[in-house]
């Protein structure tokens, strides 16, 4: 029963609560605004009606009531005596978090005999040492032998100040949490279990976090195989949390222990890879470790605990809360979806996992980078060939993309124009194709660098694929022929992700891809992850991918670089494009110039952004027939601080000079001199193209030496930054960082190095002052390769 309520500061307290309580019931109902006390508080009601358990991770946002089963491991410290504290605050915390969102938790937690023993250790220690000093007469203690604790006396010694420690830490969230003790006694007996199952709702209701453990003060030995017909025996804390979360209908438990979740072979063996998601069935192809460092139950005991529990529709994740880089965000992270630990789910996918997806890339990849150049070559001219034969069945498949974007009004018109595919794109996409077949036969295995090191020892530098790419792309479905042409001619893997907006698209366009491929038996080198994988949890697969490269907004790029802590991204976050009229610029080339920059395709990351204008020629001819233009052509122009100073009547003002506006829209602002603009470009700037119009070819050079982007012109629109306009046939993207690819990022890009040397039993010790070789490092001319 309830033995004692007290109120204080606004907050509540709840001594134990035995299982045997007696609890009026209350059937819970869509009442918001109950009264308890007369202190009023809030009950969310439950949306989701319990049944089958979730299929997806996707799916566990929406669970409701939540059990968080704490292992010994996570609760205790490394020495076994005493509370990880920090641990169990974070634990604390996230619980809390979500408990204010308005679900129901629940927490089954080990430590009491942890928790009592330190206490217990202590007492001894302390009664030791007077005991030996009042017989030595000396204050010196010697070394005293700690007798072995008994866990039942370390149970009932740690139970209550368990209990006041959790007390005190979910206070500091306003959170008011009771102590239920429970034994395996307390399920056989109907009405004891009643009793249980009405405290529990009881509290719920009242928004409190019920804490409930085993009653280790009093619980008998576990006796192997007690398991009642189609009932879960309680023999540790596993097994209590699938037992209560079934007879509460909770919707998740998240197991945590100090494993990251379940292993297809034991954890710290070489070959051992987490497993993701994990079904009924799937135990034979498990290897069990041995059980936890502290506590009852082992790897084995929480599997067999989990697929209880999922039988009875309750969804489970075992997942590590002892690792200090994810403990203290590991509980929101899983209710979030994201991929951590293991889930549980009867719901077992049609195709490949993305990891597999991404093995069976590197090893297409493999076979891919083996193949003659003239073979990758025939392939991409066959991919060409599909795309203009099957335009009709890709138009159609657009069409519904189209469709359904602009019924569910998700997507803005500059996405839309991107989404749409036409014959004339699709004939344009085949000629790019078919340029990077022709320019592919001398990519993959070029020697670039050939040196004798010494007699008979020579050393070549070769042109490799860097391995697996993973492409991101947002409503653009034309970039998945593109990249694929480009992945096929430099030999590497290639995992694919694109937009829902584009589904149909990218489901025929794979498909004739795929069919490319087969004409030499590589097939599965070029995947596209169909699964309802997130973002950021494919930019966690550090060991199945080697570069990222997003293709899409400038968050979606944002984004990915800041989950991608351990793959390089390569790309560019935005396109502020920069067009500066100097003062010397021919009047017949500007309005040509920046006309094409801002209007040919306005949601290009290449387009016009602003326009920097010499001061010199504002109230000029040239000034008034630029504004014209950009009025005609229905360009809203936003002001920037200086030019705004010289109007009256001005646009609005930016409030940003650092803006990329993907549509009819561009800042104008001026400058002082080339060297102004330059400065402004810099600050501003993204680094992706920028444009001088003038015909001083002096202040023309300056420019093009000074301006540190990856695409810089003189007289030339900023559309030209592409790579089919370069004559790279296509592009996996732009790239502004300052790495080995730099600007439009064609089939070179995607190439690395590796060295190869070749010798006649050479041994370094022979290069010593003692030895009889000598180092030559000659430069040897590269052979020329038959590219015919």
């Amino acid at each position: 029963m309830w033995r004692s309520c007290f109120l204080y500061s606004g907050r509540c307290h709840l001594s134990h609560v035995q299982s045997s309580a007696v609890v009026k019931h209350v059937p819970v109902n869509t009442t918001v605004v109950r009264h308890w006390s007369n202190i009023p508080f809030i009950t969310m009601p439950l949306i989701r009606s319990h049944g089958k358990s979730f299929a997806h991770r996707s799916e566990l946002k929406h669970a409701k009531r939540i059990v968080v089963k704490l292992g010994s491991a996570v609760v205790t410290r490394g020495d076994e005596c005493g509370l990880a504290l920090g641990r169990l605050a974070s634990i604390v915390e996230q619980v809390s978090m979500l408990q204010n969102q308005g679900r129901e938790m629940m927490i089954v937690t080990s430590g009491a005999v942890a928790f009592g023993k330190q206490r217990l250790r202590h007492e001894i220690l302390l009664s030791q040492s007077v005991r030996q000093a009042l017989h030595s007469g000396q204050n010196q203690l010697k070394d005293m032998a700690i007798p072995v604790l008994e866990a039942r006396a370390c149970a009932a010694a740690g139970q209550s100040g368990l209990m006041a420690l959790y007390e005190a830490m979910f206070t500091q969230y306003s959170i008011c949490a009771a102590q239920i003790l429970v034994t395996n006694l307390d399920f056989h007996d109907e009405q004891k279990r009643r009793n249980l199952n009405g405290t529990l709702h009881e509290l719920l209701r009242m928004n409190i976090v019920p804490i409930i453990n085993t009653n280790d003060a009093v619980v008998p030995p576990p006796e192997p195989n007690s398991d009642l017909q189609g009932v879960i025996s309680v023999k540790d804390n596993d097994s209590l949390a699938a037992r209560l979360a079934v007879e509460m209908k909770a919707d998740l438990i998240i197991v945590l222990s100090d494993v990251e979740g379940l292993f297809d072979s034991p954890p710290g063996s070489d070959d051992a890879k987490l497993i993701d998601t994990f079904y009924p069935g799937d135990q034979q192809s498990v290897t069990f470790g041995t059980k936890s460092r502290v506590g009852m139950g082992g790897m084995e005991a929480k599997v067999k605990a989990a697929l209880w529990a999922l039988q009875g529709g309750t969804s489970v994740v075992i997942a590590n809360g002892t690792h200090p880089k994810i403990s203290g965000h590991v509980i929101t992270d899983i209710v979030e979806g994201k991929k951590v630990g293991t889930f549980f789910s009867e719901v077992k996918p049609a195709g490949p996992t993305v990891e597999q997806q991404a093995e069976m890339a590197r090893t297409g990849g493999r076979t891919l980078a083996a193949l003659q150049p003239e073979q990758r070559a025939e392939i991409i001219f066959y991919l060409a060939d599909l795309l203009t034969d099957n335009r009709e069945e890709i138009i159609s498949a657009n069409k519904k993309d189209m469709e359904e974007a602009e019924s569910k009004g998700r997507l803005a018109p500059p996405l839309l124009k991107r989404l749409s595919l036409s014959t004339a794109k699709l004939n344009s996409l085949a000629i790019g194709l078919r340029q990077i077949a022709a320019s592919s036969h001398d990519s993959v295995g070029r020697v670039i660098r050939r040196i004798r090191v010494a007699k008979d020892l020579e050393l070549e530098q070769v042109t490799v694929p860097i391995g697996v790419l993973l492409v991101i792309f947002e409503s653009r479905p034309d970039c998945l022929p593109q990249v694929s042409a480009l992945a096929i001619a430099s030999g590497n893997g290639l995992l694919l992700k694109g937009g829902r907006e584009a589904t149909y698209s990218n489901q025929i366009l794979h498909r004739l891809t795929q069919e490319a491929l087969s004409l030499h038996g590589v097939r599965d080198s070029v995947q596209l992850v169909n699964t309802r994988e997130e973002v950021e949890d494919l930019c966690r697969l550090n060991k199945l991918i080697d570069l990222i490269i997003p293709r899409g907004s400038s968050e979606l790029v944002r984004d990915i670089q800041k989950a991608a802590k351990a793959i390089p991204v390569m790309g560019h976050s935005e396109g502020i494009c920069h067009v500066y009229v100097d003062s010397e610029a021919a009047v017949e080339k500007v309005t040509r110039i920046v006309r094409d920059s801002k209007c040919d395709y306005p949601a290009a990351c290449n387009a016009l952004e602003t326009l920097l204008i010499h001061r010199d020629l504002l109230r000029t001819a040239l000034f008034d027939q630029i504004i014209d233009m950009l009025r005609v052509e229905q360009v809203k122009i936003h002001a920037g601080p200086k030019f705004a100073s010289y109007l009256t009547f001005s646009p609005s003002e930016v409030k940003s000079l650092r803006v990329e506006y993907g549509d009819l829209e561009c800042c104008i602002e001026v400058v002082d001199s080339v060297q102004d603009a330059i400065e402004h470009i810099h600050k501003y700037g993204s680094s992706h193209t920028d444009v001088i119009i003038t015909e001083n070819e002096q202040t023309a050079e300056y420019f093009l030496q000074h301006i540190d982007s990856a695409c810089v012109f003189w007289n030339a629109s900023t559309r030209f930054s592409d790579g089919y306009r370069f004559g790279l046939g296509a592009e996996v993207g732009i790239s502004t960082a300052r790495i080995h690819a730099r600007g439009p990022v064609g089939i070179e890009g995607l190439l690395t190095t590796k060295w190869l040397l070749r010798g006649k039993d050479h041994v370094v010790s022979d290069f010593s002052e003692q030895g009889t070789m000598k180092y030559l490092h000659e430069n040897m001319p590269i052979p020329q390769r038959n590219i015919s």
